[in-house]
């Protein structure tokens, strides 16, 4: 591992541990593993020079003051395990306070499934049953959405769901530019935790906070586009819109037949 590389996983777990020690302090919940508590009481020993903040996050995120020096039990291989990154994303996501959405939600909304597919589902925003239950897509657009997956001969389990907002914005209204670019950096930090070999992108709101478009829907519909030039995303309407518009149910049921064939799948027969 390169010097550059160990800084950022070491800067990763430090953000991590602080952001799950304010959100036991914010929901009353005390105790933290043995491991992880002996590592944040152990002494000093590694100087770790701030590094720098990566350049998609800067404009949203203050940067996070290193301490001078990091318990080297930290960086320990169990530690960087992918599922123990994202939970400690989950556990900050769910203490943050980084724009105003914070301050009506029930909770935050993180993610559901295993992704173990390839395949991410990415959409706009928690509605109210998604933050009564704290899980994306439970509503009426998510059994629409579980409908979808089935009908690709997928387990609802297998794709990875989120949304580009963690909070819900008050009446379900469209996120504002500003409460999209504070959670960005968690959403980036998802797909890159679960690299995915497709992303669908639900929605405009979905395909703005991915590629940082503005250009519709109506037009991005059905057009292979990438993020970050690693990742191929295919733009289609969200399952909310198709609770209003049943007959856009066609172009969407070509969409995802698309993306079953990108990644090698055979399309089932739809009976």
């Amino acid at each position: 591992m390169t010097d550059d590389a160990a800084l950022d996983e070491l800067r990763f777990l430090t953000r991590a541990l602080r952001a799950h020690l304010e959100w036991q302090a914010s929901t009353g919940t005390t105790g933290l593993e043995r491991a992880a508590r002996e590592a944040a009481q152990a002494p000093a020993s590694v100087p770790v020079p701030v590094p720098q903040i990566r350049p998609e996050v800067s404009a949203v995120v203050a940067p996070v003051s290193a301490p001078t020096s990091v318990p080297i039990a930290a960086a320990s291989p169990d530690a960087l395990h992918e599922p123990r990154r994202l939970d400690v994303l989950a556990a900050e996501v769910q203490a943050c306070t980084r724009c105003g959405l914070c301050q009506k939600r029930k909770q935050a909304v993180f993610a559901r499934g295993t992704g173990s597919s390839g395949i991410c589902f990415v959409g706009e925003g928690p509605g109210a049953d998604e933050d009564a239950q704290g899980l994306p897509f439970v509503g009426k657009a998510g059994q629409l959405l579980d409908r979808m997956i089935e009908a690709m001969g997928l387990g609802r389990d297998e794709v990875y769901v989120c949304n580009v907002v963690k909070c819900r914005p008050p009446d379900n209204r469209k996120p504002e530019p500003d409460e999209m670019a504070a959670c960005l950096p968690y959403l980036n930090e998802q797909l890159e935790i679960i690299a995915p070999r497709v992303i669908i992108a639900l929605g405009a709101t979905a395909v703005q906070g991915l590629l940082g478009t503005t250009e519709g829907i109506m037009r991005m519909r059905g057009k292979w586009k990438s993020y970050r030039g690693r990742i191929d995303v295919m733009p289609t309407f969200h399952p909310a819109y198709l609770l209003r518009t049943p007959t856009a149910k066609r172009e969407v049921w070509d969409d995802l037949q698309e993306v079953l064939r990108r990644i090698g799948r055979s399309v089932p027969s739809r009976r």
